[in-house]
C-alpha cells in the first residue's frame, strides 16, 4: 500500500521538472520586460529592482503593436472561419457521404502536409508574383487555410465517426436534409471539437512566421510575428523593449489556452480515435 501511495508523487517529478523547463524562460522573460537596461545588464536572470511598467508603453508605442495586432487578428478570423466551414463540410462527406476516392483523398492529405514548406515556397513565390498575391493578405489566407485544412479534416472526421448514424437517421426521417442533419444535429454535438480546430488554427496563425515573412513586405501589412523580428531588428540591443514587445506578443496565446484548457484537451482527446 505504501508503494502504491507514492508512486503519484515519484511519477510527477518528471512532469514538474518539465513543467518549470517550460515556464522559465517565460519568467524570465516578463521579469526582464520590467527591469531598465542597466539592471538587465546587471542582474539578466534575476528580479528587477525597480519595476519600469513605462517599458510597456513605450514598446507597445514604438512597435506601433496595435496595428500589427489588428492585422494578425484579421488573418486568425479569416484563416479560422474558412478552415472551419470548408473542413467541416469535407469532414462530414468523408465520415458519412464516402464518396468515390475518399480514402485516397485522405492518404493524398496525410502525405502533402507532411511535405516542408521549403519544397515548394520559391515555385510559390513565383505563381503568387504572376497573379498578384505578393502583399497582399488574400495570398496569405489562401495559404494559411491550405497549410490548417488537413488537421481540421483529420480531427473533424475522426470526430464525427463516433457518432451514432441513428441520430442523423432519425433527424432526416423527420425531414432535415444533409445540409440541416450537419448544422442542426452533428455541430451542436462536435462543437468541442470545431473549438479545438479552430483554437489550433488561430494559435498557427498568430504565430506563423515564414510565409508572412515571405509573401509580406509592406511594414503596415506585417503580422505580429513578423513585425516582432523586425523590431527586434531595429532594437536589438535593448532588451528590455524587446522582451516587453514579447511578452504582449505570447499573452494572446497564454489567455486563449488558460481559457479554453479544458475544452481544447477535450476536444483532442475526442478527436484522437481512428474512425
Amino acid at each position: 500500500m505504501t508503494k502504491l501511495k507514492s508512486r503519484p508523487s515519484v511519477l510527477n517529478i518528471p512532469l514538474i521538472f518539465l513543467s518549470l523547463f517550460a515556464v522559465y524562460p517565460i519568467a524570465v522573460l516578463i521579469m526582464n520586460s520590467l527591469k531598465s537596461r542597466q539592471d538587465l545588464g546587471l542582474n539578466p536572470t534575476g528580479l528587477p529592482k525597480e519595476f519600469m511598467w513605462s517599458n510597456y508603453k513605450t514598446a507597445f508605442e514604438t512597435s506601433n503593436f496595435a496595428r500589427h495586432a489588428t492585422n494578425s487578428m484579421f488573418l486568425v478570423f479569416a484563416t479560422v472561419s474558412i478552415v472551419l466551414i470548408l473542413g467541416g463540410l469535407a469532414a462530414y462527406s468523408l465520415a458519412r457521404l464516402k464518396p468515390r476516392g475518399s480514402n485516397g483523398v485522405m492518404v493524398y492529405m496525410l502525405v502533402m502536409s507532411t511535405l516542408p514548406l521549403w519544397l515548394y515556397i520559391v515555385p510559390l513565390f513565383f505563381l503568387w508574383r504572376q497573379v498578384g498575391l505578393l502583399n497582399n493578405y488574400l495570398g496569405l489566407v489562401l495559404l494559411y487555410v491550405a497549410l490548417n485544412s488537413p488537421f481540421a479534416i483529420f480531427l473533424l472526421r475522426s470526430f464525427l465517426v463516433r457518432i451514432p448514424r441513428e441520430i442523423e437517421e432519425a433527424a432526416i426521417m423527420d425531414g432535415a436534409s444533409k445540409m440541416k442533419v450537419l448544422t442542426k444535429v452533428l455541430l451542436p454535438i462536435s462543437w468541442s471539437s470545431f473549438l479545438t480546430v479552430g483554437l489550433v488554427v488561430a494559435l498557427n496563425v498568430w504565430n506563423e512566421f515564414q510565409v508572412a515573412f515571405i509573401l509580406i513586405n509592406d511594414e503596415e501589412k506585417l503580422p505580429i510575428a513578423t513585425s516582432f523580428f523586425a523590431f527586434q531588428q531595429t532594437f536589438g540591443n535593448d532588451w528590455t523593449l524587446t522582451s516587453a514587445v514579447g511578452v504582449m506578443v505570447i499573452l494572446p496565446v497564454l489567455l486563449l489556452f488558460f481559457v479554453f484548457q479544458r475544452k481544447f484537451t477535450d476536444g483532442l482527446v475526442q478527436g484522437s480515435v481512428k474512425g
